[in-house]
């Protein structure tokens, strides 16, 4: 198994191997509307994180799917990082995961069993991790080795934190640093060493579980997770869905060091600067901002972390709750107005 390199078989890793957002947008654009039953709380329509569907007064169903290729090259961390990153999308809708159904696609003329039986003992221990059954799935066998989850979780409707219900005044708080996309272009160059490798397994195997406790203070107005699009991305879903302008501040941004530095020396992922063309018309860089910075920016982060927008009233508390619950690194990066959606950096 140590001969196997997962990273070798992958085009792109991690949330870095999503469609660009643009061309995203044009496929859905042409794709055409199913029935919307009365029931069904959240759709595509605001690029949430999740379907809800409202089951009774005091429960509605979460469902997600979320699968990538190879971000890493051991097949144990690969399983651990795509299932963290499935089952924050219940925890970015203020819900708490249920159960799990495995998503499996592996070239088995290129991978023993072992490895694959790796990748799937990966997944499983997150799962026991966030306290929900594997209960089914679906294989097939492909050319590039990909993996995920289908979530399902249950949350309070009245508990259900979209990107459409921002609201203009709240600040901006961002759950874990960023730079994992850096990281994983310094991965695949074998430029990584250990110490960087660990903040990277730290990070993305970090579940979001205190979703559910945002969701339950009052102010706590919208939630996403900051994935493949990066964080100038996932915050102009907020943006748009809500239709505000956010102003953030870069020196707040929390960032791992590693990536930093990386990223000061012009390494970055492919999908920065598909990201940028895709919706960099909507972004205000100072004049003299440097490359580095956009490249963070825009860097796709796999298993990112929370970006919630609160009434600043209980941005302290909020903070509380990412703190207690080990995101030490949580911090208010900027905040809403009215206007229209754009992201402002300064």
């Amino acid at each position: 198994m140590e001969e196997v390199r997962l990273t070798r078989f992958s085009h792109g890793g991690g949330c870095g191997c999503k469609i660009a957002p643009g061309i995203l947008a044009d496929i859905l654009a042409r794709a055409p509307q199913g029935l919307i039953p009365p029931e069904l709380m959240v759709g595509i329509e605001t690029s949430d994180d999740a379907a809800v569907y409202r089951l009774n007064e005091t429960q509605a169903l979460i469902a997600t799917t979320d699968f990538f290729t190879p971000i890493v090259d051991d097949p144990y961390d690969f399983g651990r990082i795509a299932a963290t990153n499935a089952i924050s999308d219940v925890y970015a809708m203020g819900g708490t995961p249920i159960m799990a159904l495995a998503i499996v696609g592996m070239p088995l003329d290129k991978l023993p069993p072992e490895v694959i039986g790796k990748v799937l003992e990966g997944g499983a221990s997150i799962c026991r991790e966030a306290g929900i059954p594997i209960a089914g799935g679906h294989s097939i066998d492909v050319l590039e080795p990909i993996y995920g989850l289908v979530a399902l979780g249950l949350v309070d409707p009245g508990k259900v934190r979209r990107n459409a219900d921002a609201q203009a005044g709240d600040a901006l708080i961002l759950g874990k640093p960023l730079g994992v996309g850096v990281l994983s272009a310094a991965l695949k160059k074998e430029r990584l060493d250990a110490a960087g490798y660990a903040e990277m397994i730290r990070y993305t195997t970090q579940l979001n579980r205190v979703g559910p406790l945002l969701a339950a203070l009052d102010g706590v107005h919208a939630i996403t997770d900051v994935t493949g699009f990066g964080l100038a991305g996932h915050l102009l879903e907020i943006c748009r869905g809500s239709q505000l302008a956010a102003m953030i501040e870069f020196p707040r941004i929390p960032r791992i060091a590693a990536a930093e530095v990386f990223a000061r020396e012009g390494l970055r992922t492919g999908a920065s600067p598909r990201n940028w063309k895709a919706y960099g018309q909507d972004v205000r860089l100072p004049v003299d901002c440097p490359d580095w910075q956009q490249t963070l920016l825009t860097d796709p982060q796999t298993s990112g972390g929370l970006l919630v927008s609160c009434a600043p009233s209980v941005a302290d508390a909020a903070l509380r709750v990412f703190h207690d619950n080990g995101f030490e690194v949580a911090s208010v990066i900027g905040h809403l107005v009215n206007g229209a959606p754009e992201l402002s950096v300064s």
